[in-house]
């Protein structure tokens, strides 16, 4: 880093300072010039105005604090007395506090307003706040910086027990499968236990009577034919 660049950084810094401590007093007017070509001795004049002694004495005080606590020198103050027209020497900035009626007269803007510098509205200085509170995000594909939530022991804590809730979920979800699948199995068979003792009953003969017998008498033995002729006739 070069030493211009270290110089103007620390002249924005040492502006910042003022403009800051100028505005936690409510300065009214605020403006800022560049004269760096204007002038050896410094590189930014400011001014603002107060509406009463008190209120000038007020803003040279906010500027002095403001200015130390940014880590430059402490600033020299002159007409504090009166609170008509304060300068306080910042060394490359001199910021000037006047009451309206003193500002008018001495015109310091047609002496030092060449360069005019702009000065950031309320708006863009809350969304460099806001941007500077928010941690560091993922950026996307698309460029957009995404928020990092704080990090909670607790949700941790219930997020683990989930996934080992999740874990032990599927060795219990095969058995009851198995289950369902046994089922359909032992259906089957026993609609066919059931088929193969209906079809057992249907297919066993009837049972059969017994025949009554009636005794018929037994016929005659016939002699033989040759004992009729063996048998002698008898004379008359």
């Amino acid at each position: 880093m070069t030493s211009e660049t270290t110089a103007k950084k620390d002249i924005q810094k040492l502006q910042r300072a003022i403009v800051d401590g100028l505005e936690d007093v409510k300065g009214q007017d605020i403006v800022v010039f560049n004269t760096e070509t204007l002038s050896p001795l410094f590189e930014r004049v400011i001014i603002a105005s107060g509406t009463s002694n008190r209120q000038t004495k007020a803003l040279a005080s906010s500027v002095r604090d403001a200015v130390r606590e940014a880590g430059f020198d402490k600033p020299r103050i002159e007409g504090e007395d009166n609170g008509e027209w304060i300068i306080i020497d910042c060394g490359q900035a001199v910021a000037h506090v006047m009451q309206p009626v003193i500002r008018q007269y001495y015109r310091l803007e047609e002496i030092w307003g060449q360069k005019p510098v702009r000065l950031k509205s309320a708006a863009e200085k809350a969304a460099e706040a806001r941007a500077a509170a928010k941690p560091a995000g993922k950026t996307t594909r698309k460029g957009v910086e995404k928020e990092v939530k704080p990090v909670d022991a607790k949700s941790v804590a219930r997020k683990q027990a989930k996934a080992a809730a999740a874990a032990a979920a599927p060795a219990k979800a095969p058995a009851k499968k198995a289950t369902a699948k046994t089922a359909a199995v032992k259906t089957p068979a026993a609609k066919a236990t059931r088929k193969t003792a209906g079809s057992a009953k249907t297919a066993q003969p009837k049972a059969v009577l017994p025949k009554l017998v009636v005794n018929k008498p037994k016929p005659a033995a016939k002699k033989p034919a040759a004992a009729k002729k063996a048998a002698p006739k008898k004379k008359a």
